[in-house]
């Protein structure tokens, strides 16, 4: 295993994800700079800081650079990392609209240096379902529902389970308001338990000539957990719903099985607590690779999302997800956007990142 050497851009609450995870595996990382402009917030991690990437730049030569800042400033930031030949991680979206998307691709999708940490699809159990689907237990995939995320993440699993290109989309979107108590924001209880009206936004996608996705999103329904994470993968041979899992496996049996997750640190387990695998009729189909970190889920995406970024750049590996599937994966949630808005169906175009790719 070999040390990889990465800088972080940017000072929000994504860019302490990289960083945590970064120094829990010195190991794997070595972080050699991170641009902040707030001194406050510099002492808040061990590592060298720099006010600028211009600074950073002229100082350390990283391995990759992950940007994890504002929408409307990466694709400057994005340029400027790729124009000093530098691989780069960057956070979702890679650009706030589709003239930022189109322009953020003439500069640097011909460099094939930039990735995307889109990384729902990390997370375990989605991994596990991508596993089983893509073994063709359920035969072809032709319709996913998913009522968990919003925008380009919900999209980027849509398009994920169904291999999805990029081909025009039609998108058909509309809206819903309901009385609902939202507990839970981010990292803390909410005093007001009154029920407010909430919105739910209802699309219909439909990807190509023969594939489908449905998004369900209520507002806050992140954290919100009074509304259930649900996903639904249909295939010609049966359909994986949340943990569950009806099929044909014989022409005359249809079997219903389910993904269970090993949880150490249970009980009079007292091994920590941790993730260790996920398995599906017996057999294990995901195992956590940072086994003793105690990572959460969404840890456990990043830090996948970091290695796969390392081993793309020393040539160990494929790249984690490009920018063309990113962009592609923004399209089509912006074309959720502007149908509620317009209250039309929007039909999306074949953009740049396909043209050029010859995709």
């Amino acid at each position: 295993m070999r040390q990889t050497k990465i800088a972080i851009v940017g000072a929000g609450w994504r860019a302490d994800f990289f960083l945590r995870l970064a120094l829990l595996m010195p190991d794997r990382f070595e972080i050699v700079g991170w641009v902040v402009r707030d001194s406050a917030k510099a002492n808040t991690f061990p590592v060298k800081s720099f006010l600028n990437l211009d600074d950073l730049l002229a100082a350390e030569k990283p391995d990759f650079i992950v940007s994890a800042v504002t929408w409307a400033a990466n694709p400057e930031i994005l340029i400027q990392i790729v124009s000093a030949g530098i691989p780069v991680l960057s956070e979702t979206p890679p650009a706030s609209d589709l003239n930022a998307l189109r322009y953020l691709w003439s500069h640097v999708g011909a460099k094939n240096l930039v990735q995307v940490a889109e990384q729902y699809m990390r997370l375990p159990m989605h991994a596990a379902r991508l596993a089983i689907s893509d073994s063709g237990k359920i035969g072809e995939i032709t319709s996913v529902q998913v009522s968990s995320t919003h925008g380009y993440h919900a999209v980027s699993m849509m398009r994920s389970f169904l291999h999805a290109g990029f081909e025009s989309a039609q998108v058909n979107t509309s809206s819903f308001m309901a009385p609902l108590v939202d507990p839970l924001k981010r990292g803390n209880w909410s005093e007001n338990l009154t029920p407010k009206s909430a919105k739910t936004i209802l699309a219909t996608v439909k990807f190509g000539s023969d594939k489908s996705g449905l998004y369900d999103f209520t507002d806050n329904q992140w954290h919100n957990q009074l509304r259930h994470r649900r996903i639904v993968i249909r295939g010609s041979k049966g359909e994986i719903v949340d943990n569950d899992c009806i099929r044909l496996a014989e022409p005359t049996a249809i079997t219903k099985s389910q993904f269970t997750r090993y949880q150490v640190g249970h009980d009079l387990n007292l091994d920590g607590h941790d993730t260790e695998h996920i398995s599906f009729d017996g057999n294990v189909v995901y195992r956590n690779p940072f086994m003793g970190l105690r990572l959460m889920d969404e840890e456990i995406a990043i830090a996948t999302m970091m290695v796969e970024m390392a081993a793309w750049v020393h040539n160990d590996g494929p790249p984690p997800y490009s920018l063309a599937q990113a962009s592609q994966d923004h399209l089509i949630s912006l074309a959720i956007d502007e149908s509620l808005e317009m209250g039309v169906v929007i039909s999306t175009a074949v953009e740049p990142w396909a043209k050029t790719l010859g995709l």
